[in-house]
């Protein structure tokens, strides 16, 4: 077990066992099974690269081969924050096939968030694109690497560009051969109870947190996601969604559309007529995708002018979805379904089932898939609510996590004493045993389904010369569902505009979806009974159009 891991109790694991939920088996063997099974099948598409089982078996394994000629080990962590192309999917099995753990950052994550990632996870390597408009990848990578000299391997996507001093370009690694022979990777020993990769949380609290997902709880994730998912062999995905999220990487995304032989349409731009196209000239049959996409997407009005018949499941998460616009898009779309699913990195996943009742449809976000998902609803003293009232999600289950990475603290807030993972998320059961979201207790702006810590912005507000006092809320908003508002108590005479904040936080180097979007001047800022910001109130008051 590797240090900072905490694992699953030796009773509920060997219960997991026997009723079949894990099958002992790293991902790097049920994917073998699976490219042998399916190998002159389409596996990916990248543009006009259509590439099959056998080749995606192929690449990763000379990838595979490369890394450890560059000294890359089992377990050994890498930070990958690659796009939605090829070489993600040829990098994520190399890293299966030699043990080695990826850590999902997003491309979007910039010096900040990387930093401290590789900090926690004491990683080895980063693999990134060479830029993105004028941010350089390698630069950032090598201002970490001065204070981490244990970060040695250096990966870019170059798409073309030069290549930096020190830098490895994954495109040379799969033009020639590797000095490691293919014999070398079957000596490697994977213990499926280590974490496969990690993913990020939607913490509270600054950074994100580092999720280990297991070889065995996360090939269960994808299985029981595609269970309901209605994937069928020659079924199309397409993938615009980050791919390090969860839910596009594995629910059942990538993992899931590929144990069943399907194909994966891999796409960086959400763009509505890209995506129309998309779906046309490859018949794609299932798009997973956030509210405020779909929205965007549907008040297109070229949404007419393409062939969309192939699309069969909408699969709807992130945020709550309207039923409004539920409706809207299967009348758009006839042939089609959206499938609301509520779910997180940490594990438990709760689908609306294709058969479900119209109006369970409409009004819930779905149960979970798993008959091991314990599921209690309670209240602020931590005891279960009469089912149809308000409580706090609390879980565990056989793919659900029992403890963050090297966060012993944070962990003894976040679970009971029993094991149940405390969500943060406000639930009630619905009649028909399906679940309703009603918000949340966590601090958290939920933009678009990218969930902001509201403490991590507030704590770099606070730091601007002007600024006395801060509260970070979220406003409603048509499109992405929440932006984030930044409401301040200034030093007396002093003036302060939303650029000139956003010009001082960039300064930080944060992800700009971080960025709050609204600035609102306060007098003072109403307190809790215990003396913080109550940011229930301050919701209330920009409701009411109250202002300084």
């Amino acid at each position: 077990m590797i240090e900072g891991v905490t694992p699953v109790p030796p009773e509920f694991a060997r219960r997991y066992r026997e009723r079949g939920y894990w099958d002992d088996r790293p991902l790097r063997t049920l994917f073998a099974e699976v490219f042998t099974r399916f190998g002159p099948r389409v596996a990916i598409i990248d543009g006009a690269e259509h590439v099959s089982y056998a080749q995606l078996d192929e690449r990763s394994t000379r990838l595979a081969r490369h890394l450890l000629d560059l000294g890359l080990r089992p377990r050994d962590r890498i930070v990958v924050q690659l796009p939605n192309t090829a070489l993600f999917a040829y990098l994520y099995f190399a890293l299966q096939k030699i043990g080695a753990i990826p850590v999902l950052a997003l491309p979007s994550h910039r010096f900040r968030e990387v930093r401290q990632f590789v900090e926690i996870a004491d990683a080895v390597g980063c693999a990134t694109p060479l830029a993105h408009k004028e941010f350089s990848f390698p630069d950032m990578v090598d201002r970490i690497a001065a204070d981490r000299p244990g970060l040695r391997l250096k990966l870019v996507r170059r798409g073309g560009g030069d290549l930096p001093d020190g830098f490895v370009a994954l495109e040379d690694l799969l033009d020639r051969e590797p000095w490691t022979g293919p014999a070398a990777l079957d000596d490697i020993h994977i213990d499926p109870d280590d974490p496969a990769l990690f993913l990020l949380s939607g913490g509270t609290t600054g950074i994100p947190k580092l999720i280990p997902r297991t070889h065995n709880d996360y090939a269960y994730n994808s299985r029981l996601a595609v269970s309901v998912c209605d994937v069928r062999p020659d079924d199309v995905l397409l993938l615009v969604l980050p791919i390090e999220h969860n839910l596009p990487l594995g629910c059942p995304g990538m993992q899931g559309f590929l144990m069943s032989g399907a194909a994966v349409v891999l796409s960086t731009s959400t763009a509505p007529v890209d995506v129309f196209r998309a779906v046309e000239r490859h018949r794609v049959t299932h798009i997973h995708l956030v509210p405020s996409l779909l929205i965007r997407w549907l008040n297109d009005p070229r949404i007419t002018d393409h062939d969309l018949s192939s699309l069969r499941v909408l699969q709807s998460g992130g945020q709550r979805l309207q039923p409004e616009t539920r409706d809207r898009a299967e009348r758009l779309l006839p042939g089609a379904t959206v499938q609301e699913n509520f779910g997180m990195a940490e594990g438990l996943l709760m689908f609306v089932r294709l058969d479900d009742d119209e109006d369970v449809r409409r009004e819930t976000c779905g149960r979970p898939i798993c008959p091991d998902d314990e599921v209690r609803l309670v209240d602020d003293e931590g005891d279960d609510v009469a089912p149809g009232e308000v409580g706090e999600l609390c879980v565990r289950g056989p793919y659900t996590l029992r403890g963050y990475f090297r966060a012993p603290e944070h962990n003894a807030r976040a679970f009971t004493p029993d094991g149940f993972y405390r969500s943060g998320d406000l639930l009630r059961l619905h009649p028909s045993g399906n679940y309703v979201v009603e918000g949340r207790k966590k601090d958290l702006v939920n933009r678009g389904g990218e969930k902001i810590s509201a403490e991590e912005v507030e704590n770099l507000v606070l730091a601007h010369p002007a600024v006395v006092n801060v509260g970070c809320v979220p406003v409603p908003d048509r499109d992405l569902g929440e932006r984030m508002c930044a409401c301040v108590v200034l030093r007396e005479g002093a003036t302060l505009t939303l650029d000139e904040l956003v010009e001082f936080l960039l300064d930080f180097e944060i992800a700009k979806h971080k960025l709050p979007e609204r600035l609102e001047v306060f007098d003072s800022l109403p307190l809790s009974p215990i003396g913080k910001v109550s940011k229930k109130d301050l919701v209330a008051r920009l409701s009411e159009g109250v202002r300084a």
